[in-house]
């Protein structure tokens, strides 16, 4: 089985290297194909206006100065004899909980994959310091073996580890995390504005049957997300308010 690799946090964050060492360990094929720096927050963007470069830097070790979901293009258009069985994205530094998942490089990629009919995962650790990340690594091996058994092409897995130790597992919907904007504003040497976008406070909503809330009381959560955003309820309605328009 061929397992592709990737992160938004880039080729030399621990959790990348902790899963490859892992997953190798296990007897799979691994290629990684991952940003040559952090790539955070970008998620599903594809870099258009500007050439690529890759290039190999270990044995099935490639980085590219490109996004996630251009390393998922790149692996898939130019290692075409290496395609993969599943694509694997992770481990994050940091959750990829509820509302997150709009913003994630690391999810991104792994629904790109999806797009393709490739079988995905994608990984992330929400404690704040590295302990606890060799266990994780672990355990998504564990579940790795799992999702490749069952050839899930039609939904992207999205997994949050908490600080082990774990109560368990649980399956999961997608929680509501909502981010205030947050904007600081500072001057060049030159007078001139300019403004970074802050991280700002999430507002989150641990409802039961959430990830989030999973993820707080300690278990490991597991949330199926699938790719066809419609609203199928609001058709309806749409239909009844454009009466006359909608053919």
């Amino acid at each position: 089985m061929r397992i592709l690799l990737t992160n938004d946090d880039g080729y030399l964050s621990a959790g990348i290297n902790i899963l490859r060492r892992v997953l190798r360990e296990k007897g799979y094929s691994v290629i990684v194909v991952a940003p040559d720096k952090e790539r955070s927050a970008v998620s599903k963007a594809l870099t258009l206006h500007r050439p690529l470069r890759m290039r190999e830097i270990g044995e099935d070790f490639y980085i590219t100065d490109g996004t996630p979901n251009d390393c998922i293009y790149l692996a898939l258009g130019v290692l075409e004899e290496k395609y993969p069985d599943l694509v694997v994205s992770g481990i994050n530094h940091g959750p990829n909980l509820g509302d997150d998942v709009i913003y994630s490089g690391t999810v991104g990629a792994a629904i790109l994959a999806t797009h393709f009919r490739i079988p995905s995962v994608a990984f992330s650790f929400t404690g704040k310091h590295l302990e606890g990340l060799e266990q994780a690594g672990e355990k998504a091996a564990w579940l790795v073996e799992i999702l490749l058994r069952q050839r899930l092409t039609d939904i992207t897995v999205n997994v949050n580890f908490p600080p082990p130790p774990w109560k368990g597992i649980k399956v999961t919907r997608m929680g509501s995390k909502k981010y205030r904007p947050e904007i600081i504003t500072r001057e060049d040497p030159r007078g001139e504005k300019y403004y970074w976008i802050g991280i700002g406070s999430p507002v989150s909503s641990p409802e039961d049957g959430t990830d989030i809330k999973a993820v707080r009381e300690g278990y490991i959560s597991i949330t199926p997300i699938h790719s066809d955003m419609t609203s199928y309820e609001h058709m309806k309605l749409l239909r009844e308010v454009l009466k006359g328009e909608v053919s």
